[in-house]
Formats: structure tokens, C-alpha cells, sequence
């Protein structure tokens, strides 16, 4: 995969009504996984929404292999290369596991079609005729990615995948998610799991406030108790 496929975040400030949430955000993603980590209500999530086009920026610059994105409908977002998997999961009840990735549309001859995310979650082709809404939290985390694959994106975008997960099922999408990264996938990873993020990612950027109070190795910050107590609340 090219070094140009590049996620850059410039001074990037974004508001609700007059709360200024994030404030004068920037950094890179390329080729290495980079996961970002903060307590809750510091910005993560906006940043999120920020980047596909969910929610208006204030001001700033995202741009992807060259490519402004900032004020771009979510839609422009994916087809320029960045697929996004939202915290929550987000899957329609109604829908089998089946329709949900049938609706997605993958070009013939994508890497991802339905049949490959089959191969990646074989327990998704076990469920596939089952409402999502009777699929359990792991099996709906693994739905929700394989619809996010399904857009063949250059970059992931995840937040908060292992919310709500089971220790164990925390472990299966690790491997899931070093997997795709050893095929060539870049990674954004937005987490409060520590433990989850730094197996994902080998940056990891500390959010408080709304700016980014870190930047530093995965390994790094793992052994620093004093910032994990200082930025996180843990040690």
C-alpha cells in the first residue's frame, strides 16, 4: 500500500452551539496503526464525527491522500477512501446479517465482497439469515466492520470498537484487527480500553479536553505509570 494513503488533521477546532469541543486538533495516520485514547467526554467521539462528515468542523483541515474532506457529506467521505465504524455499532434491527452487508454494494473484483467477510467472521456466515437485533454484541461488532470493509477503504476509522464486549471477544477482535493490519489496512482506533487500544495500535495519541495531550509508542505509554494515571485516571 502506498505511503501516500495519509490521513492528516490540522488545527481542527469543532463546537456544539457554543461549546468549544475540540480545540486546534492535529496529527497524522499512515501506515502505522495509531490508536487514540482518553477518558470519557473529551472529545473523542466528536473528533469521529468530525472526520467522515457527521458532524461540521469550526475550522481546520482533514485531508486524505491529499484530499480535502473537511465540510465533505459522509458519503464523499467513504468514497475517498475511509471507511468508519461507529461507536455503538449502529446496525438496523430489521435487517438479517446478510442484508445489511448485500446493502453495502462492493464492486466486483473489490479485495472485500460478502464473501470475503464471511471468511474473516465465520460466524457472520453461521448468523447470516438471523435479525441483527438477535445477534449478540460481538456478532454485531463484527457486522458492523465487515459493513465498514464492505466500502474497501484505504483507512479504517473505528470508535470504540470493544465497548461493551466480552473480555474474551475483546481478544478474537485484536487478532481480527492485526490481521487486517499485517494485510496492508491502515488504522485509526478511537478507545478508552487501554489494554485494547495499545495491542491495536503502535502510536497512541492521549486526548483530554479536546487536545491532543500525547503523542507517543504504544509501549511507551504502557510502561509509564505516571501518565497513564495523569492522562487516564489508571495505573
Amino acid at each position: 500500500m502506498s505511503d501516500d494513503h495519509r490521513l492528516t488533521v490540522r488545527d481542527l477546532d469543532v463546537y456544539y452551539d457554543q461549546v468549544h469541543i475540540l480545540q486546534g486538533v492535529s496529527f497524522d495516520v499512515g501506515a502505522e496503526p495509531v490508536a487514540m485514547v482518553g477518558r470519557n467526554g473529551m472529545g473523542k467521539t466528536t473528533l469521529a464525527k468530525a472526520l467522515v462528515g457527521l458532524h461540521p468542523a469550526g475550522a481546520g483541515s482533514v485531508t486524505f491522500d491529499g484530499r480535502e474532506l473537511l465540510g465533505a457529506r459522509p458519503y464523499k467521505v467513504v468514497g475517498a477512501g475511509i471507511g468508519y465504524v461507529p461507536q455503538g455499532r449502529r446496525i438496523w434491527p430489521a435487517l438479517s446479517t446478510h442484508e445489511h452487508l448485500r446493502m453495502v454494494g462492493a464492486k466486483p473484483g473489490s479485495r472485500w465482497t460478502v464473501d470475503a467477510v464471511y471468511d474473516l467472521f465465520p460466524r457472520l456466515a453461521e448468523r447470516r439469515r438471523v435479525g441483527a437485533s438477535k445477534l449478540s454484541g460481538g456478532e454485531q461488532q463484527m457486522l458492523a466492520i465487515g459493513r465498514a470493509l464492505l466500502t474497501n477503504p484505504r483507512m479504517l476509522v473505528m470508535d470504540e470498537p470493544s465497548e461493551g464486549l466480552a473480555p474474551s471477544v475483546v481478544e478474537q477482535l485484536v487478532g481480527t484487527l492485526r490481521t487486517l493490519v499485517d494485510e496492508g489496512q491502515r488504522v485509526f482506533l478511537i478507545e478508552q480500553n487501554l489494554g485494547f487500544a495499545t495491542e491495536v495500535g503502535e502510536r497512541v495519541l492521549v486526548m483530554v479536553n479536546g487536545r491532543i495531550a500525547a503523542d507517543m509508542g504504544a509501549d511507551e505509554l504502557l510502561a509509564d505509570e505516571e501518565k497513564q494515571n495523569l492522562y487516564l485516571g489508571v495505573s
